[in-house]
């Protein structure tokens, strides 16, 4: 990773008694005063990667040699001498100008991959580019389910997926440009549905399928407008169409129209593939629109060149047990599997036991896991019991794990290289990967989230002053890259909160970058809940937890737990002669959302915390926490 200065020359007025002295002494040392602008500008194109200055902590200080500052000094005085008095500045704004002098000269903290750039096929549909080695790969094994052990082999999976995206296109009436609701756990058919949409030109949101069985959630799936398609479960609520119904086309049929739109769909770069949800920095859920651009160069950055940042060979089982709705799962494991040619086995959901037998029957290679299956992991006697020797590489994201955690993992998977990866779903997702999992790999320190991604800049900034940060000083963490969103869906105004006009994507994280090109995250900006991965609003709860008329004031905050690494728990100020229970709170919420944004803990309070702006100190209720706060009325 590699530091990139970017400074702009600016134009002064003519100097005085005094600025004459200061001039001199930036001429004598040949250099400004190094600041860092406020407003980014056009930046220089970006150099070569240099292998030999890889490891260099930053570009040596590219100063303004003395000739010029001299030539630039005498041109402004000749400037103002020539031009008219009406157009002179005063002297005060001649003073001024030049007592920035600091800003000749300025330096921008870039930082880079240690691996060099590759080129990326960023024309190709998503499709077609997970699946640019068919003919090679057509007969290996490419999906497996984990409940049934039924196999596809990549041949099958591409045909099929053009099977469902014709079933797609004749059921549903979907359309290039039109977005598509997979409400499926993890299964082939979720793979087959996703790459189905894509063919299409379609975008595929997704959902925990769970919220289909919650009655709370059938107005709004249904009101979403949009087709749905499900298990075909007794539960499935009226409108939506089971996935068996878009394998109901005849062969015959389908190779009859082996021409029609499904395939005919002319995608471009900038057309959303995938609309996962996030909270984002608002707390509240938004549509976030990656594009066939984005999820290709995302995959590239990761598995693709010379030396992969995450080496995944043709030889590799990759165990996909974390849901397929997330982001992370999507990418990082099934894209990322299929681009390398991997076998990708899919299991419907966690459990302990099951997932060992999984790694000893079908010798994984790799997994891909987040905090709290680590910590069930180093916890249970079971996993001495299975041979998981096959495993090389334990890949931990979604939420940070801890130094102890990770020692803890590697004493009971000791041929397993552990390390973590950091994203988000806007930065599609992934925006650090751990250097340990190259092909040629680095060395790594534990707690670290690697070192950021290729072809992608990454930036850390002072919240407060909006200045870019050098080497081990803590600030926010931005991003910038064609991997990123184009957007939220249909909010144009947080778009902009988040990306600002220079490309740069803010992440609402707070890290650092080493000496050694390793980011370290030490908070969040942002107020977001992580429960085994999942986010959760706060603010989402808070506008729920207000509605009931025995509750006054409400606010949500996590509180760190070793199983889930953190929960929701909820401060409720009572409507005046209420006396509305802790239990009663966790109903009136669970009958509302989705498992992972239930309530776990109520605390009775006089009042919530709040600055003179309205908004709520959650520090303060954060820091209650920490000090053991009971539960109770307080």
């Amino acid at each position: 990773m590699t530091a990139t200065s970017t400074e702009p020359l600016y134009g002064f007025g003519r100097p005085r008694i005094g600025e004459r002295q200061l001039l001199g002494c930036v001429v004598a040392q040949g250099v400004a005063v190094e600041r860092q602008r406020l407003v980014p500008r056009a930046r220089e194109p970006r150099p070569p990667p240099q292998r030999e200055l890889l490891s260099s902590a930053s570009s040596s200080s590219s100063s303004p040699p003395p000739w010029l500052i001299v030539v630039f000094f005498f041109f402004t005085r000749w400037r103002f001498r020539t031009s008219s008095m009406v157009s002179r500045p005063s002297w005060r704004d001649q003073r001024r100008n030049l007592g920035t002098i600091a800003m000749v000269w300025q330096r921008e903290h870039i930082f880079r991959s240690k691996l060099p750039d590759i080129a990326i096929p960023e024309h190709l549909p998503l499709h077609e580019y997970c699946f640019e080695q068919l003919e090679r790969r057509r007969e290996r094994a490419c999906l497996i389910d984990g409940a049934t052990g039924a196999v596809l082999s990549y041949g099958e999976v591409e045909r099929l997926s053009r099977r469902v995206a014709e079933g797609l296109r004749r059921r549903l009436g979907l359309r290039q440009g039109q977005t598509l609701m997979l409400l499926l756990p993890n299964s082939v058919e979720f793979a087959l549905a996703f790459l189905a949409a894509s063919r299409l030109g379609a975008a595929a949101a997704s959902a925990a399928a769970v919220v289909v069985t919650e009655p709370a959630h059938v107005t709004k799936v249904k009101a979403l407008g949009i087709p749905i398609v499900t298990t075909g479960d007794a539960e499935t609520p009226e409108g939506c169409v089971p996935f068996s119904e878009l394998l109901a086309a005849e062969e015959e049929e389908e190779e009859e129209q082996g021409t029609s739109s499904s395939s005919a769909a002319t995608i471009v770069p900038e057309d959303v593939v995938a609309l996962p949800y996030s909270s984002g920095t608002t707390g509240l859920p938004k549509g976030v629109m990656l594009t066939h651009r984005g999820l290709v160069t995302s995959v590239a950055q990761q598995v693709d060149g010379d030396n992969p940042n995450l080496y995944f060979s043709e030889e590799d089982v990759v165990l996909c047990v974390l849901p397929l709705f997330h982001i992370y799962s999507l990418n990082s494991v099934l894209l990322c599997g299929l681009r390398a040619g991997a076998t990708v086995l899919i299991m419907k959901r966690f459990d302990i036991v099951k997932f060992m037998e999984l790694v000893e029957r079908y010798k994984v290679t790799v997994a891909a896991l987040v905090p709290p299956i680590v910590v069930e992991m180093a916890k249970s006697d079971a996993v001495d019991r299975y041979d998981l020797s096959s495993v090389r590489l334990v890949i931990s994201g979604a939420a940070p794990m801890g130094k102890e955690l990770q020692d803890t993992l590697r004493a009971k998977l000791p041929n397993a290289k552990l390390g973590q990866g950091y994203g988000m779903t806007e930065a599609g997702p992934v925006l650090s990967m751990c250097l340990a999992f190259a092909k040629e790999p680095f060395e790594v320190k534990s707690g670290s989230c690697g070192t950021v991604v290729r072809n992608a800049e990454l930036m850390i900034v002072d919240p407060e002053t909006g200045l870019s940060l050098p080497r081990n000083q803590p600030g926010e963490i931005c991003i910038r890259g064609k991997q990123i969103m184009k957007g939220y869906l249909n909010d144009p105004e947080a778009t902009a909160r988040t990306i600002d006009k220079d490309g740069w994507l803010h992440t609402g994280d707070i890290g650092f970058v080493d000496d050694d090109d390793e980011i370290f995250i030490v908070d969040r900006l942002k107020e977001l809940i992580k429960y085994k991965g999942f986010q959760v609003a706060p603010a989402e709860l808070e506008a729920l937890l207000i509605t009931h008329p025995a509750i006054a004031d409400a606010a949500v905050v996590p509180m760190k737990d070793d199983l889930c690494g953190e929960i929701p728990v909820a401060f409720i100020v009572q409507a005046n002669g209420s006396e509305i229970t802790e239990d009663e709170i966790k109903q009136y919420i669970a009958k509302q959302v989705v498992f992972y944004k239930r309530i776990h803990k109520v605390f009775f309070v006089e009042s919530i915390p709040k600055a003179p702006s309205g908004k709520i100190l959650r520090k303060d209720l954060r820091a209650k926490l920490a000090t053991g706060y009971p539960n109770g009325r307080h």
